[in-house]
């Protein structure tokens, strides 16, 4: 069988260079919105629509924005329907997520990049510096809503042999047992194909309803092979599966037979717990599975020449995440 040959990601240095004036990220969301050239009004679908260019505002602090000022936002151009019916005025941005960020397009657009190129994550604190973001606040609330649009779509099963294991994610507790200091970690199941993509999810606890939950998420029907370690609960959790099950016994230091093991999701077990330890320090329960899905989403496009333009057009079609959203549960403390 031939070589698939993959287009080379886009480097930041690439990214850097295309876009670095807020009216280049519109143009590249016009193109990729209306990519027949034909700008159309997002509220009556009216093709008859002008283009205004904003004059320069006046530095003074003392000026007042108008009212189209301030519905621009910061943008050099915008569009007027001419339906007498409409007068919408609109860019390409009305409708997406870009719309209620005060932030500039470049900022976004050079956050999607370094997200994207960070193999073991970027942290909030780190986008602060690396883009001269304001505060704290604001850079964590872009680094949320990206990881958010990484997670919608319909993801397809996995097939053919796959590995499927759960790890352990939290810090140290001194003092207790083995036992008592695993039931305070979180547990993440993961799985992943040979040769193909990986699965991660954030579970409430190692049981056998969990895991039956996430392999039949996850896993399609006519898988071939299931390779797991020796918990006792895969057994149960495969029993709808006709795929041949093979364990791996880690108790008893074994970790390969011949072709079973459950090295590769491990390796990017590790990866994650990588970023954890080295970027993100301390993050909550509430927000793992966002980080999870990050990892996810970056790992199964580590080859694709087209990851950036897929994150663009998912963050053009992203429904606004709102920081009360993300702050809303107390019990959400890091670990």
């Amino acid at each position: 069988m031939p070589q698939r040959i993959h287009p080379k990601p886009v480097s930041l240095a690439e990214i850097f260079i295309k876009f670095s004036t807020d009216d280049q990220c519109l143009e590249y969301i016009k193109g990729m919105r209306w990519p027949d050239g034909i700008v159309r009004c997002p509220t009556c679908g009216d093709k008859n629509i002008t283009k205004y260019e904003r004059p320069a505002v006046p530095t003074r602090k003392t000026r007042s924005k108008t009212r189209n000022e301030k519905k621009t936002n910061r943008r050099g151009w915008f569009y007027i329907c001419l339906n007498k019916d409409c007068r919408q005025q609109f860019s390409p941005t009305s409708g997406t997520l870009f719309a209620d960020s005060h932030l500039p397009l470049l900022t976004w657009f050079h956050a999607i990049g370094l997200m994207l190129n960070a193999k073991k994550g970027i942290s909030a604190k780190q986008l602060q510096r690396d883009l001269g973001i304001g505060g704290y606040k604001t850079a964590w609330y872009l680094n949320h809503r990206i990881r958010e649009a990484m997670g919608i779509g319909d993801i397809p099963k996995l097939g053919g042999t796959v590995e499927i294991d759960e790890t352990y994610v939290g810090g140290k507790i001194s003092g207790k047992g083995q036992a008592y200091a695993r039931k305070q970690k979180q547990v993440v199941m993961g799985a992943i194909q040979r040769g193909g993509d990986v699965r991660l999810q954030h579970v409430t606890g190692a049981t056998v309803g969990n895991f039956r939950e996430f392999i039949q998420k996850h896993v399609s029907e006519g898988v071939e092979r299931v390779m797991t370690d020796q918990h006792p609960a895969y057994p149960a959790a495969l029993e709808s599966f006709d795929a041949t099950h093979e364990t791996v016994n880690h108790i008893r230091h074994e970790y390969v037979r011949g072709d079973v093991t459950t090295n590769t999701i491990e390796s990017v077990f590790s990866l994650f717990k990588r970023g954890v330890i080295g970027q993100y320090h301390k993050l909550s329960a509430k927000h793992l599975q966002r980080y999870l899905t990050e990892f996810e989403y970056r790992f199964n496009r580590r080859n694709d020449g087209d990851v950036f333009i897929e994150t663009v057009r998912r963050l053009c079609g992203f429904k606004p995440l709102r920081f009360a959203e993300l702050t809303s549960d107390p019990e959400a403390v890091p670990f």
